[in-house]
């Protein structure tokens, strides 16, 4: 797929934009104020593979947290600022990586260039993060909340800070639906150069957040639309970072741990298919290498995939056959659900290590 021309963003030292890989981030949901939970938190992203991590800013007690979060962090920090020009510039003094600044409800012209002139000293970048449910009132009166409002609420505040000389900006127009997120996005690299950071927001837990977000973000990327992605999910942020991952491999965009082959269970099913893939995601979420592993309940399709995959599994009377890169090894006994997870997981690890 032919990717979108768009400029490059430095957010200490990860670059987004150009022909960088896609960069995938999340978003604590500690409160920022407490310090050590941020960061174990921010450390549990890291280890699923996310590049940059984001906080909330909601007062001056969080801000004053950001400096300390700042230093311990392993990748850069980004501070999520609503209504409040003087947290913004808050945040810069504590040395965040970027800024997200919500044209919506910072609208004050004059307070959006001071920040504009403090960032471009300190060489931060900002993005303009518009979110359909929160647009200014005079938008909203012209336009509703429609993909064109998104835009048009984008490109006032780059007028505001491309006014000041700034152009190290990152853009985000984010909707609960994903018909105008696709569209927003579409409108707008069309006529800029700006990287776009992708997410449906609010796009809800479980099943029908990540079909949202799979199919707005999936959608843009298969387009060559998109520099970084945030899947929104409610729950455990470290979910997000694998379910980014998940998208971007369903694209061959970008390869990182466990890409899972499972068939979808009939009668014929030898073998516990489902328990022995949701056990193995759960031990090998810190793997870091793509390995394609393939669980199938019988040999009809199992022999196929296992022989195209790196590691196989195909369920038989008597247990499940394992197979390393085409080869067929031995019988794993499923006598015990345990003695297959935990054979599969000492493979899985051995193929990443090349042993």
């Amino acid at each position: 797929m032919k990717k979108v021309k768009s400029k490059v963003v430095d957010v200490g030292g990860v670059k987004i934009g150009e022909d960088n890989p896609v960069v995938v981030q999340s978003m604590t949901n500690t409160p920022t104020q407490d310090v050590m939970a941020t960061l174990n938190q921010v450390e549990k992203l890291v280890n699923r593979g996310c590049e940059l991590v984001r906080v909330a800013v909601p007062d001056s007690e969080a801000g004053e947290a950001l400096s300390e979060i700042v230093d311990s962090s392993p990748v850069p920090i980004i501070a999520d600022i609503h209504y409040s020009p003087d947290l913004a510039l808050m945040a810069l003094n504590a040395g965040v990586d970027k800024l997200r600044l919500n044209p919506g409800n910072i609208t004050d012209p004059e307070a959006i260039e001071d920040i504009a002139r403090e960032a471009a000293s300190r060489s931060i970048p900002i993005r303009v993060g518009v979110n359909s449910g929160s647009l200014s009132k005079d938008i909203v009166g012209k336009y509703g909340r429609s993909p064109k409002a998104m835009v048009i609420s984008a490109e006032e505040e780059i007028e505001l800070l491309e006014n000041q000389g700034f152009d190290q900006i990152v853009v985000s127009l984010k909707s609960s639906e994903v018909n105008k997120t696709i569209e927003a996005n579409e409108i707008f690299s069309r006529k800029y150069d700006y990287p776009l950071h992708l997410g449906v927001t609010e796009a809800g837990g479980g099943r029908s957040g990540l079909i949202k977000s799979a199919i707005g973000i999936g959608t843009l990327l298969r387009e060559g639309i998109g520099d970084t992605i945030r899947v929104s999910l409610t729950g455990d942020p470290e979910e997000e970072v694998g379910a980014a991952y998940d998208i971007l491999k369903s694209l061959g965009i970008r390869n990182r741990g466990i890409d899972f082959v499972s068939c979808p269970t009939c009668g014929r099913t030898e073998i516990d298919i489902q328990g022995l893939e949701q056990e193995l995601e759960q031990r090998l979420a810190d793997l870091e290498d793509s390995v394609r592993v393939s669980l199938m309940g019988c040999s009809v399709n199992g022999i196929g995939e296992a022989g195209s995959s790196n590691l196989g599994l195909v369920g038989t009377a008597r247990g499940g056959v394992l197979y390393v890169d085409g080869e067929q090894k031995d019988l794993i006994s499923d006598s015990d659900i345990e003695t297959v997870v935990s054979r599969m997981e000492k493979e899985i690890r051995n193929y990443e290590k090349g042993e």
